[in-house]
């Protein structure tokens, strides 16, 4: 045959599982949730200024925080849809467009309300909900030897936004005011975003056939119960994970705010915290590939639910920089063992939708975690009780992961 006419091998390994092109598209993956992830996490910085802009009180001033997440929930959910249907290349385009439109819209809001819409609609439902749970799913449907770690890598462009962003933003707030700072920002994401949307044609493989887990708790009754009863654990499990995560993240810049600290120094701190939570994923995706995606859940919650009690007796200022470092390490795992959770023990056919009905949750645990902390604020002048909040929260997820890693282990010893 001429070589003219040969098949090429870039051609043969394009579309394959754990392919070369699997890892280049898992780079682009990365730089997506790093840029879509400034519409979750630029509104912790700017709180303080938005408060003070709009005159309004803590708890309403977290309120836009709070739509996001939601937003970001359901709209994870629809975009995971889309691109079931169509690939994952159409809802990016479309969140690159709203989520500039959305920080530009914010910058322009005449009151608190405006701006809570456009960081519900724009920036959390068409924005950035089409850089998580979608491309979370996507990239455990291009992975097969190494999925736990792949789905980390993928999961920590969220964090590793979060550790960029929170200081860039803070510098410019600083120095030009949040409403510049947002409209500067709604340009960089589109133009990122909808280039590299372009790359990312390409569907995913089809997987395996058959329709139940391998896993001794898998299959058509996961952990032994019905999907439904399943799946609701697992979002129960996310929800209270989450309102526990937000505490820190939403209000650690107030709270140095409060404190005396200022509000740089709570960027600083928030930079850091994600930044540790990129390492906890990469982290406990390895951990996830040798144990499994229930007890990496299990181990995360724990020392979460740890971390979380430190902010309670110590407030100096060397103090919350090693505690934010130390809650980073410890959560950054969580979140992506959801959907490890879901390939083990579901069918891969219903990966996509589980996957994100489970990060849906997440969200609204961020989303009701932030506002409570708030709210909790305004009636007792303190964090602390926030915190202790947060805490209860963390022990009705570590109960669930204890329940269905108890349910697994009887299900194997009636097996054996």
């Amino acid at each position: 045959m001429p070589p003219s006419l040969s098949p090429e091998p870039a051609a043969v390994d394009r579309h394959q599982v754990d392919s070369s092109y699997a890892v280049l598209r898992l780079c682009i993956t990365m730089v997506l949730m790093v840029v879509g992830a400034s519409g979750m996490y630029v509104m912790a910085v700017v709180l303080p200024a938005v408060q003070a802009h709009f005159q309004v009180d803590r708890g309403l001033a977290s309120m836009p925080y709070t739509l996001t997440m939601l937003g970001v929930g359901v709209g994870g959910l629809l975009m995971g849809r889309m691109a079931d249907r169509s690939g994952i290349m159409r809802p990016l385009l479309l969140g690159g467009v709203c989520l500039g439109g959305g920080f530009i819209a914010a910058a322009l809001a005449p009151n608190i309300w405006f701006f809570m819409a456009a960081h519900c609609v724009l920036i959390g439902l068409l924005g950035t909900a089409c850089t998580f749970s979608p491309l979370v799913a996507d990239t455990s449907l291009w992975f097969r030897k190494r999925r736990g770690i792949a789905v980390a890598v993928c999961a920590s462009g969220n964090y590793l936004g979060g550790a960029i962003w929170p200081p860039i933003v803070q510098h410019f707030v600083d120095s030009v005011g949040w409403q510049q700072t947002y409209i500067g920002l709604g340009i960089t994401c589109t133009l990122i975003m909808c280039s590299l949307a372009l790359l990312m044609r390409a569907r995913p493989p089809v997987q395996e056939s058959g329709t139940t887990s391998a896993r001794i708790g898998g299959g058509p009754r996961p952990f032994g119960l019905s999907p439904g009863a399943a799946q609701l654990l697992l979002c129960v499990a996310g929800v209270a994970c989450c309102v526990a995560m937000a505490m820190p993240q939403v209000h650690i810049v107030a709270y140095c705010g409060d404190l005396g600290y200022g509000p740089a120094r709570g960027a600083q701190m928030l930079s850091l915290m994600l930044a540790c939570g990129v390492v906890s994923r990469l982290v406990s995706g390895a951990i996830c590939d040798r144990i499994g995606g229930l007890r990496t859940l299990l181990l995360g919650s724990m020392l979460q639910g740890l971390s979380l009690l430190l902010f309670i007796p110590f407030d100096s200022l060397a103090s919350l920089y090693i505690i934010s470092a130390l809650f980073g390490l410890f959560q950054g795992g969580i979140v992506p063992s959801y959907a490890i959770i879901v390939r083990e023990y579901f069918p891969a056919a219903e990966a996509g939708q589980r996957v994100g009905a489970v990060i849906m949750a997440t969200m609204f645990g961020m989303a009701l975690g932030g506002w409570m902390s708030g709210k909790i604020f305004d009636l007792t002048g303190s964090y602390h009780a926030a915190f202790a909040n947060g805490i209860a929260w963390n022990l009705l997820n570590l109960g669930i992961a204890v329940l269905l890693l108890t349910r697994v282990r009887g299900m194997r010893l009636r097996a054996a």
